[in-house]
């Protein structure tokens, strides 16, 4: 995620050229889309490429969201019902399970008017500044047994970009549902992680899942999810969607009804992009980034497994966001006759998309505790935005990246502060030059210890090993060490380890 204010950006970058709760208005009677049994997974099927589908049935007790989204007219009141079948996929039995409500960290409001689990109404608490849904068990879920909870919740939606980048927010008729329903919580060797967010970075730790959701919106909006549209039916005012996408981290929805749609189709899968009318052009930039950046990251790492990207332009305060299968990228940056200090914003865009697209590899494909090891995604996708304009544009257009690379570092006078580090634990100034700067020169530092060829071995194997899973700092240093048969103890001490 480029996740620093423009603002603040274009001091550290440099150009590469030298990179009350209410409820929709529904008097029609709006169509009716049933969710798929349980067990049914063959809708879920048309978001994978084919050579991934087989993953489906490799995850039988992958978590899954059957979600109604309902959208009112004025695009910040939205109400929703989940059910979620859990499966305990842990060596304990569990006596109680936790979802995060992210709106009442990101500047408004959930509400829960009910929560039921297998079908009783079950007594439950909101904790950590009602961050999060506790639900004790009455009896402790088993190793491998399944539930079904069900919530009922009404989120309101911010009017000002205020928290974390605005990634959820409703501002100049973009209405931007990032973490906008209950997500269940990691449950790891730390037990639930529960933890509430840094005001920097990622917000976000979850794992796979298979989500099916019903969006139901004013008929004018233009929506653009995770996933692939699977149905869709409209009456004179509303219009119902169902969303198919798994395996997945996170469903997100941006919408507005001055989006415009461009679309290339790519054999395995197409790509989306939108943005306003006049604005096209950078969308058509955008795509074309993205188009690159797929095409290379899958030939050296995997195949992209999704059947769409999609790129959508929002006002957050961010440069770009990543979500499974789509970004959502600042729409200043689809004005390519602005600048910013100077620096073109087609610099910015190309830049930022590829970073987000390479997060499609590193962050969703292979994922990772983004709050306590940042560096894991956001160093990695540096990196291979780095080897992208190397491979697009030849020495001079890696050379201007690592520029920029080495201005965010210089800002904390290029100080070696490991990177291994959780995202609370740095200051403002250092997360930002240490995990988006020095971060890209440790695999940099990594490639030559390994020597390139092993080094390129070692990365798609470490994508492919870890794929669909949660990847750590000691995994990937094991896969590394396997291809080099060497010992990488003193070169993680240098620039990942916390000094002791």
């Amino acid at each position: 995620m480029m996740k620093r204010s423009i603002s603040l950006l274009i001091l550290f970058l440099f150009a590469l050229t030298s990179c009350q709760t209410s409820t929709p208005s529904t008097q029609e009677e709006v169509p009716d889309i049933p969710f798929p049994d349980w067990g049914d997974r063959s809708a879920l099927e048309s978001s994978l490429i084919p050579l991934y589908q087989d993953i489906l049935g490799e995850m039988p007790d992958a978590t899954i969201y059957h979600l109604d989204l309902n959208i009112n007219e004025d695009l910040i009141h939205i109400s929703g019902q989940e059910e979620v079948r859990y499966t305990n996929q842990e060596s304990i039995a569990l006596d109680e399970i936790y979802f995060h409500l992210m709106p009442n960290y990101l500047g408004e409001e959930m509400k829960i008017s009910a929560v039921q689990v297998s079908g009783a109404d079950v007594d439950y608490s909101l904790e950590k500044q009602k961050t999060v849904l506790h639900i004790p068990l009455e009896t402790p879920l088993g190793i491998g047994k399944s539930l079904i909870v069900k919530i009922d919740f009404q989120t309101t939606v911010p009017i000002e970009l205020e928290t974390n980048y605005g990634i959820l927010a409703s501002t100049e008729g973009i209405l931007s549902l990032a973490h906008a329903y209950p997500m269940i919580a990691v449950y790891d060797d730390e037990g639930w992680n529960i933890d509430i967010p840094s005001a920097q970075g990622d917000v976000t730790y979850l794992d796979m899942s298979f989500y099916l959701v019903r969006v139901n919106a004013p008929k004018d909006l233009v929506l653009v999810a995770s996933g692939n549209e699977i149905t869709h039916q409209s009456t004179n005012e509303r219009q119902v969607a169902l969303y198919a996408a798994a395996p997945a981290r996170d469903f997100y929805l941006a919408a507005s009804e001055g989006y415009v749609h461009i679309q290339e189709d790519f054999g395995d899968y197409v790509i989306n992009s939108y943005a306003p009318a006049d604005l096209e052009k950078g969308a058509q930039m955008a795509m074309d980034a993205a188009a690159a950046s797929i095409d290379l990251f899958s030939k050296k790492f995997a195949p992209y497994p999704y059947t769409e990207f999609d790129i959508v332009s929002t006002p957050t305060l961010a440069l770009g966001i990543e979500y499974p299968g789509m970004t959502a990228i600042n729409i200043d940056l689809f004005d390519l006759s602005a600048n910013f200090g100077g620096t073109p914003a087609s610099i910015y865009l190309e830049s930022t998309v590829v970073h987000e697209v390479g997060h499609q590899w590193f962050y969703h494909l292979v994922g990772n505790d983004q709050l306590d090891e940042p560096w894991l995604d956001e160093s990695l996708t540096q990196y291979i935005t780095w080897q992208y304009y190397l491979d697009e544009y030849g020495s001079n257009g890696g050379a201007g990246f690592a520029q920029s690379l080495n201005g965010r570092w210089q800002r904390v006078d290029h100080a070696e502060v490991p990177l291994g580090l959780p995202v609370g634990e740095y200051s403002e100034g250092e997360y930002s030059a240490i995990i988006y700067g020095r971060g890209a020169f440790f695999f940099e530092a990594l490639a030559e210890e390994m020597g390139e060829e092993v080094f390129d071995t070692f990365l798609a194997d470490y994508t492919q090993s870890q794929a669909w899973d949660i990847a750590s700092t000691e995994s990937l240093r094991e896969i590394a060490e396997k291809h080099c048969d060497c010992d990488l103890e003193d070169l993680y001490a240098t620039w990942i380890y916390p000094v002791e």
